[in-house]
Formats: C-alpha cells, sequence, structure tokens
C-alpha cells in the first residue's frame, strides 16, 4: 500500500438503543438508512472512497459480519480478496470492547502492511452533510498526524448541548496550520456550563473521529496501556480468517474496556485538533434525527407512509403501516412491524430507559427484529400459534441455506417468486412459482435460489418445537455450525 494513502478504519460495534424500535441489537442504526437511500454505514465508507484512500477496516461484532459484508458490495465496495491489492477488510471482536481496543487492533493491522499507514477512524453511524469540508479538515489532520500527532475532530458547537464532551483548543500548532494543541478535555456539562462554550468560543464538540499514524498509536498506547496492546496483539497473532472475514483471537477479551479518549487522548502530549464545520451530527436520538432530517413547511421529517394534519415540528416514521399524527407538536412517532413508540421530542433521551424496562420484562422487542438476517438474505415471521408458525423467506440470487435437518419439526415451502433448487435427502427438486414441497421430520435438506431475481417462499412449519436453535447443519457456506 502506498505509504501516503489513508486507511479509513470505520468502527460498526454500537447497537443505538435511544434510536429504538428501529434500531436494536439484531440491527443498529447504522445499518439503517436514516438521512438518504444508503445506510449510515455505507454513506460513512464513502466518505474514504477514491484515490487518496486505501481499503477500507470495518470493525464490527460477528452477529453483524454478513450484514457488513453485504452492504459493502450494495455499495460498490470490494470485500476481502475482490479488489485489485485486496478489498475492505472486516475485522470480527469476539467481544464487545469500547473504542481503544478495537482501534489498537486496526492500527496492529494496518501496522503489518505499512508502520506509518495513517488511519482516520470514524464511527459508523454519524451523519455529515458537507464533504467537501470533512475533507479539508482531514487534510490538516492528517498534515499534524505525519509529524506525530493524535488529531481528534472538534465540531463547532451550533447550540449548549449538554449530551457531547467537549474540547478546549489551545495554541495553534507551528507544523501545522489550522490544528490545535488540546488543553482540555471536558465531561458532559451542563446546561449552564455548556452556554458558556458557546458564548467563549474556545470549545468544540467531540465528534468521536481521529486521524493518527499506525506506528504513533501503538507507541502511545504501549506506554500508556501496555496490557491493552499485549492482549490485542496476541488477539491480532490468533486471528483465523474465513471467507472475508478476520476474526480476532480470544485473548481479545483480555483487553480493557476503555475508549479511546480515556485510555490515550486525555494522557498523551500528542493529542491536537482541528476544528471542523461540517454538518455534523451524532444522531444519537430521534431529537437529533429530527434536527438532521429535511423537513417541511410545518417544520415535520417524515418517512414511509405518513399523513400529518395541523402537526408542527415533528418526526413520524413508518416502516410499512399508514401512520397518522392529528394537532401535535414536538413529538416523535415510530411505528415498525411489531412496535410503536410516541414520546415528546425532549424526552427523546428516555428511550434507553424504555428499552432496559423492556429488556427487564424480558420482551423480545427490546433486541430482535421481527425480520431477521441471514448472510444468504433474511425471512420474517407472520403468524404464531401452537404447534404452527408461518415465515416469509427471501433468499438473494446465488445464495443457499445450509445442509440441515430438524428433530421436533416438518416444514412446507411454497414459492411465491422466483425458482428454488431443493434437495431433500436424496432427491433434487426444481420449484417455480405456485409450486411447493414437503419436507417431513428428520429429513435432511436444503434450498438454493440458482436463479437472477430474488426467491422468495412462505414456509409453515408444524412441530412439537419450532426455535431456531432445533437446526443441526451438515453443511454450510458461511461457516457456520
Amino acid at each position: 500500500m502506498p505509504q501516503d494513502r489513508v486507511v479509513p478504519v470505520v468502527l460498526s460495534g454500537g447497537v443505538g438503543t435511544r434510536l429504538w424500535p428501529l434500531s436494536r441489537e439484531g440491527f443498529p442504526k447504522q445499518f439503517w438508512p436514516l438521512i438518504s437511500e444508503a445506510s449510515m454505514l455505507q454513506e460513512t465508507v464513502a466518505r474514504g472512497t477514491g484515490p487518496a484512500f486505501g481499503p477500507p477496516m470495518v470493525i464490527c461484532a460477528e452477529a453483524h459480519r454478513f450484514m457488513v459484508a453485504e452492504q459493502l458490495r450494495d455499495a460498490g465496495v470490494a470485500v476481502g480478496a475482490e479488489g485489485a491489492g485486496g478489498g475492505a477488510r472486516i475485522v470480527l471482536e469476539p467481544v464487545a470492547r469500547n473504542s481503544a481496543p478495537a482501534i489498537a487492533a486496526a492500527a496492529v493491522l494496518a501496522a503489518e502492511e505499512n508502520p506509518h499507514s495513517l488511519l482516520w477512524v470514524m464511527p459508523s453511524d454519524h451523519v455529515v452533510k458537507d464533504l467537501p469540508a470533512l475533507h479539508a479538515a482531514l487534510d490538516l489532520a492528517c498534515q499534524a498526524a505525519r509529524s506525530g500527532r493524535i488529531v481528534t475532530f472538534g465540531m463547532r458547537p451550533q447550540s449548549p448541548e449538554t449530551g457531547f464532551g467537549y474540547i478546549e483548543a489551545g495554541a495553534p500548532l507551528a507544523e501545522a496550520p489550522g490544528v490545535s494543541a488540546i488543553a482540555s478535555f471536558v465531561e458532559k456539562p451542563d446546561l449552564a456550563r455548556a452556554q458558556s462554550f458557546l458564548e467563549g468560543g474556545k470549545h468544540l464538540w467531540n465528534a468521536g473521529m481521529f486521524v493518527a499514524a499506525a506506528s504513533t498509536l501503538l507507541a502511545e498506547l504501549e506506554r500508556l496501556q501496555p496490557e491493552l496492546v499485549a492482549s490485542v496483539r496476541a488477539a491480532v497473532e490468533g486471528a483465523t480468517r474465513d471467507l472475508d472475514f478476520v476474526r480476532l483471537g480470544a485473548a481479545f477479551a483480555e483487553s480493557p474496556n476503555i475508549s479511546i479518549d480515556y485510555a490515550v487522548m486525555e494522557k498523551t502530549a500528542h493529542a491536537a485538533v482541528v476544528p471542523a464545520d461540517i454538518g455534523w451530527s451524532d444522531v444519537g436520538s430521534w431529537d437529533a434525527l429530527w434536527q438532521a432530517s429535511p423537513k417541511d413547511a410545518g417544520g415535520n421529517a417524515t418517512h414511509g407512509p405518513v399523513e400529518l394534519l395541523d402537526a408542527r415540528d415533528c418526526y413520524v416514521r413508518s416502516e410499512g403501516i399508514l401512520t397518522t399524527v392529528v394537532g401535535l407538536s414536538d413529538v416523535v412517532v415510530v411505528a415498525t412491524e411489531d412496535a410503536v413508540l410516541a414520546l415528546p421530542r425532549d424526552r427523546a433521551q428516555d428511550v434507553k430507559k424504555l428499552v432496559d424496562q423492556l429488556k427487564a420484562k424480558k420482551r423480545p422487542e427490546a433486541g430482535a427484529h421481527r425480520r431477521m438476517y441471514r448472510p444468504w438474505g433474511h425471512y420474517e415471521g407472520l403468524i404464531q400459534g401452537e404447534r404452527f408458525q408461518v415465515k416469509k423467506i427471501l433468499v438473494r440470487p446465488g445464495q443457499k441455506l445450509s445442509l440441515q435437518k430438524h428433530f421436533h419439526r416438518a416444514e412446507h415451502w411454497v414459492v411465491v417468486n422466483g425458482t428454488a433448487i431443493v434437495e431433500r435427502d436424496a432427491e433434487r427438486i426444481l420449484l417455480r412459482e405456485n409450486e411447493s414441497v414437503y419436507l417431513p421430520l428428520g429429513c435432511v435438506h436444503r434450498m438454493e435460489n440458482p436463479g437472477m431475481i430474488p426467491l422468495t417462499l412462505i414456509e409453515v412449519q408444524s412441530g412439537s418445537y419450532l426455535g431456531e436453535d432445533d437446526i443441526v447443519r451438515f453443511e454450510d457456506t458461511y461457516g457456520r455450525v
């Protein structure tokens, strides 16, 4: 990799609880198109695409690996060995950790190819509206990073925000005009202090983006967090590679759960900040999404089948059913296939408390959608009763399910769109639209989409136990067991 190319490092381990019921553990907010037709992950990767950038590195949970790969490919980004010189690397964390271990893993992996690689670390779930301004700030940050600085991006405050950490800019750097040393980091302030920061002009919102050479990051991590670096190096040495993924070893779990701010930035003498005005938002709540979204003449932001009457300054979103609002102001209404949320916009931060309450009551909607994503496509539950359930299954072109059997259920498959090849014990059956097949309990079976369009079918399960764990896999294209 040429020395002067920047390596985008995208952190995609968040859950985005405050955007429930849209964002859940099974399909977090970075995979949703919240502002444009592209998902937030796709928009983030696109910011680091071009001749100045090397292939991106995405750090994510194992459960999200196929969603990341699919979204990258859908955005035209080569994955793994697909691209000339290598495509995007998808690095899997065996357990969830904060930003410092993830960034350390990226630095170790990048340094294996070039210790002087410049890493541009970005959260996967932020909004940036002014891309030229972002790249101008990145150029300044890279200049400072090449002189040994670890540079963070400070957003110029637009309001006295109490939900962000702040950075106090210090003296300008002689070696990098437009970049300043960091005088101090400030935790989330109260309203009065945030107002004084806004009026004083020296404080910036901490946006969680960083630029530094891999060698600089590792040197400071070695000095300040030697145990963290030791566990991460062991995890990289013990990494395995299958399909398009780099699976970090089990030693990653021994690294402390600590952010890069606490681990390095608040302690190092090499910290610097580049002020930026790029139309940034962390989209950390429904109110923040309302602020970042296009609005109608009444100040309303809407998505999906929505009708409003005498509503003002509302955020209303539907993922399917017609959702209507009459005579309300400053509210959020979000309807998904299995949950509805309604609250005042100024209570948006309380959604996390609601999700905690749902988890305490063991409500499945707290973390899982009705639609479940798999490497081959997705399925969603339609009807469930005693000893039976009905699902709709979509299989992408060229993909296949695992060769499997069930101990407690039989299945009927009815093709409603596309073509399927079904293996049933020793048989191989071609099914077209409106054709069906019966899979008795215990038979070994598999389904494949050989066509050029998505395969859609209705599955009717019947039996004494219908859980997803009643699967014995004999062969799987995607390495699942």
